[in-house]
């Protein structure tokens, strides 16, 4: 070939593509994160990465989500036939960017087949047709929960997706974190009594999500630019900086709901985020974790109550890492009835880059290899295998050396792949049903007799 007609094997922008320690970083933090749904009673499923485009768009093309259309390459002689055929709006297939929409459209195909509430959770990879610029990737792997009812569902399911973070994220020991929850009928309401034309209200609740990003002067501007009056910009302004700790922040709005005129939907807001919060303190969540923050507002129009987005303290910069919130309508859209559901995502591999960047996380050995067994002679693989296969019955993960090389450089590989133990049979030692067990991390050899080794491994382990 030609250096000319060389083929350009770079990765596509925005895809990424994980060496093995960061691969096995993902994989922890997946088991991880699904031992504690499960423990929650949510159960997997899986919706194909294609749908249908008018499925997708539904709801409309939320936020920034580009989608990736799908358009089959056909060999010469078909691509006639393809042409002449022409495709229909039912027919366009779609890469998900989400999974939410998706959940919604697999509920409506199982549902007989599904008991309600139903709860589940995926963990699969989903598509965007943004930038791609440093943290942000079109191709990323979601982990969601959703818990789905017909008619209606209890807020206690919205209560436990804070327990379900804190869990997590103490689990994976990424430090300090708080979740900020609030209402979206809160501020509904509240642009109500301060006189927002209703048609104005989610464009509204829009500009007050960029409140982190774009600062305070900036959102006045977008809201009088939409023609919102100075003086209903500045009482925006007043009521979304409102804080203190979750009792004082509670009391204060039900004070407000008292003397606010059309207080209707505000008052039932501030009573669902009182029956939320109550049952956040009662799953165990300490007060430390959580908070009310009025200018959470979650920019998808789906959203009609509780909210939440999750901060890493002292890295404020890296956005929230876990979000969500409760909607009405989106899954009754393919079934014409209200089908009421709660839920929450963390963007895994947007979470693993920005966390591995900032020294947060750090990526996992190259093998899950513990121990390796080095190879002394090839006349005696015979034992080198079954001390192998002796040691994975206990439990121990082993790569056995089939390659003869000098010693050194067994231990080298060992030592780069990240594997603590190396095992050494000689022939004397074969002979006398021994080993040297060697600890890379401490340069310690010890001899060990065979019928112990896994137990002395083990033990050195813990």
């Amino acid at each position: 070939m030609a250096k000319a007609d060389k083929i350009n094997f770079s990765t596509p922008s925005g895809f990424p593509e994980f060496l093995p320690g960061e691969k096995r970083l993902e994989v922890y933090l997946l088991d991880t994160i699904r031992r504690v749904f499960e423990s929650y009673g949510f159960t997997p499923i899986e919706t194909p990465a294609v749908e249908r485009l008018e499925v997708l768009q539904a709801k409309g093309n939320q936020g920034d989500n580009i989608i990736y259309g799908i358009d089959p390459i056909l060999p010469p002689n078909r691509q006639a036939e393809k042409d002449k055929a022409g495709e229909t709006g039912s027919e366009a297939r779609a890469l998900k960017f989400d999974q939410t929409v998706p959940l919604a459209a697999y509920i409506a195909r199982h549902l007989n087949e599904l008991t309600f509430p139903f709860a589940r959770y995926q963990m699969d990879v989903v598509f965007r047709g943004e930038r791609a610029k440093d943290g942000r990737f079109r191709q990323f792997r979601q982990c969601d929960i959703d818990v789905v009812a017909r008619r209606e569902l209890s807020l206690l399911y919205d209560a436990q997706m804070p327990a379900i973070i804190t869990e997590i994220f103490e689990a994976v020991n990424i430090g300090d974190f708080l979740i900020r929850i609030n209402n979206r009928k809160i501020l509904t309401g509240f642009f109500q009594s301060v006189g927002i034309a209703k048609t104005k209200i989610k464009t509204c609740i829009g500009i007050i999500d960029t409140l982190e990003k774009v600062g305070e002067s900036k959102v006045k501007q977008h809201l009088e630019a939409d023609g919102i009056l100075t003086e209903q910009t500045q009482k925006i302004i007043d009521f979304i900086k409102i804080d203190g700790n979750v009792d004082e922040v509670l009391d204060k709005l039900k004070h407000l709901a008292q003397n606010l005129p059309e207080s209707e939907q505000f008052s039932l807001g501030v009573t669902e985020l009182e029956t939320v919060i109550t049952g956040v303190r009662n799953l165990g969540v300490a007060d430390n974790r959580f908070c009310i923050d009025l200018a959470i507002a979650r920019g998808l129009d789906y959203y009609t109550g509780t909210v939440y987005e999750t901060t890493l303290l002292g890295h404020e910069a890296l956005g929230s890492i876990c979000s969500g919130g409760r909607y009405e309508e989106l899954v009754g859209t393919f079934l014409g009835e209200k089908m009421p559901g709660v839920g929450i995502s963390i963007g895994l591999t947007r979470l693993i880059s920005r966390l591995l960047k900032a020294g947060i996380l750090n990526t996992l050995a190259a093998t899950p290899a513990q121990v390796m067994i080095m190879n002394m002679q090839d006349d005696l693989m015979p034992t080198y295998l079954k001390v192998s296969q002796n040691l994975r019955q206990a439990g121990i993960n082993v790569i056995t050396n089939f390659d003869k090389r000098p010693l050194g450089k067994q231990f080298q590989l060992a030592d780069k792949q990240g594997i603590q133990f190396c095992v050494i049979i000689g022939s004397q030692e074969a002979a006398a049903q021994k080993s040297s067990l060697k600890d890379l991390k401490t340069g310690e050899q010890v001899e060990v007799a065979l019928d112990n080794l896994a137990e002395e491994v083990k033990r050195r382990l813990t």
